[in-house]
């Protein structure tokens, strides 16, 4: 018996040595092989998903076609509006919702925005702009340049909201500061406005930041507007705030045409 079972071992023993050489050979096969073709269909598969991530986020980006106009009461927000669609002149009064419209951009794509004017009185302003800032590729905060000395720290406290708000937005949207009615005699030009809407910011930052904070351990510090010890600049912002001078009104009274052609280029760049 032991010796019958020493042959059925030697049997299957002769078996396995016979594809032994066969199984060397593979395995030196599959260890020499060319890995080219391997890199090569990684590299496509790294290409690929490139191209899916660019797409997904230009997705997202193109959806965002919103241009909202911002700003105080009788800033010249809805004329700007009607200008900017019609290019003529129409009375307008303090408005009490949203107004929306396409607009085709003037430049060589042929883009297209929608733009949203906001209302500007005080109870409505905050309320408007949290239901819109999501879908917002541009901000267009608009300021009664004539009036602006005597309204400048309602204009600022407002600003200083937009900015935090556009500043906390995943998709940080454009943001121009029009300083509008640059027609009347008496209005500030937008590099003196700019100053001062600085200064004031920056008297902002500091008596809000020294206010007794509500927020709990396990909630999100505030967005600071500017760095930290230093006087505040719109520079030091993460997103880039841009100043223009218009006039919706015209210079020639009600039925002259408008100067807002600087306004215009500017929706063409972020379009």
């Amino acid at each position: 018996m032991a010796s019958a079972e020493s042959r059925r071992m030697g049997d299957g023993g002769s078996v396995g040595g016979a594809f032994q050489p066969y199984l060397d050979s593979l395995r030196q096969e599959l260890q020499q092989r060319d890995p080219t073709p391997l890199s090569i269909v990684v590299a496509l598969l790294a290409v690929l998903l490139t191209l899916v991530f660019w797409k997904f986020i230009r997705s997202r980006r193109s959806s965002q076609r919103a241009v909202l106009l911002v700003g105080l009461c009788d800033s010249g927000k809805t004329l700007l509006f009607v200008r900017l669609l019609t290019g003529l002149y129409r009375d307008t009064q303090t408005s009490i919702t949203d107004s929306s419209a396409l607009y085709r951009v003037n430049n060589t794509r042929g883009a297209s925005l929608t733009l949203i004017d906001l209302p500007g009185h005080e109870s409505l302003r905050l309320q408007f702009l949290e239901r819109f800032k999501a879908s917002a590729r541009a901000v267009v905060f608009v300021v009664d340049s004539a009036a602006f000395q005597r309204e400048v720290k309602d204009v600022a406290e407002f600003l200083y909201q937009v900015l935090i708000d556009s500043m906390s937005l995943k998709n940080t949207p454009s943001f121009l500061i029009a300083c509008n009615k640059q027609d009347i005699t008496m209005a500030k030009s937008a590099k003196l406005i700019q100053q001062q809407l600085e200064k004031e910011l920056n008297t902002l930052r500091v008596t809000r930041s020294a206010a007794p904070s509500t927020l709990d351990s396990s909630s999100t510090a505030p967005v600071q507007l500017g760095k930290k010890g230093k006087e505040f600049e719109f520079s030091q912002l993460p997103l880039k705030v841009e100043f223009l001078e218009c006039s919706a009104k015209g210079g020639r009274g009600d039925a002259g045409s408008a100067d807002i052609r600087d306004l215009e280029k500017w929706l063409a760049k972020i379009a």
